[in-house]
């Protein structure tokens, strides 16, 4: 036996018929007329210069995914480690202090549900930027063991950003499942 098959039921009025009932427009009463005011009692739009500036000019406020702060953060060091050994001779020690605030940018500039990433992408973007700056004795053996060397001479580089970029992160994730919480409660 064959089956027919009904077509499922729509809601709302069909393309191209009037709807049957509109709602009173917002601030409308149902008998008001509906047409427009003439264009001379019509209020002039206020020109950009008329217009007073309330807010003050913020800092960018970008927020990156895991990837996103992963590759800012590798792009960011290994530019600043090019120009580190093209204008200072592979300085170390401005390289490290270079990373600093790196990982403060990486930190803040992380989306909240891809928080956790930021100390992770930190040291990788230390190393991603060494491989510049790092001192190479000749062929892939020669510039893996500078780079090596480099990561063990300036750890505490390394490290303290890491822990810079764990201590805002830690202190956004607070900041926002607090906000989360308020935003819940009833009140």
């Amino acid at each position: 036996m064959e089956q027919h098959r009904t077509p499922p039921e729509r809601h709302g009025p069909r393309r191209g018929s009037a709807p049957t009932h509109l709602p009173p427009q917002a601030g409308r009463r149902p008998g008001e007329d509906r047409r427009p005011a003439p264009r001379t009692a019509r209020a002039a739009r206020p020109t950009p210069e008329a217009v007073p500036a309330t807010r003050p000019r913020r800092l960018p406020d970008p927020r990156l995914t895991g990837l996103g702060g992963g590759l800012f953060g590798g792009a960011a060091m290994l530019l600043l480690g090019c120009l580190d050994q093209l204008l200072f001779g592979a300085s170390l020690t401005l390289y490290g202090v270079l990373f600093l605030p790196v990982c403060v940018l990486t930190a803040l500039w992380v989306r909240g549900g891809d928080l956790l990433t930021a100390p992770v992408i930190a040291p990788i973007a230390f190393a991603v930027g060494l491989v510049p700056v790092a001192d190479s004795t000749g062929g892939m053996g020669g510039r893996l063991m500078g780079l090596v060397t480099a990561l063990a001479t300036q750890a505490g580089w390394l490290y303290g950003g890491t822990l810079v970029a764990g201590v805002i992160v830690l202190v956004r994730r607070v900041r926002l499942v607090r906000r989360r919480t308020l935003r819940r409660r009833p009140g």
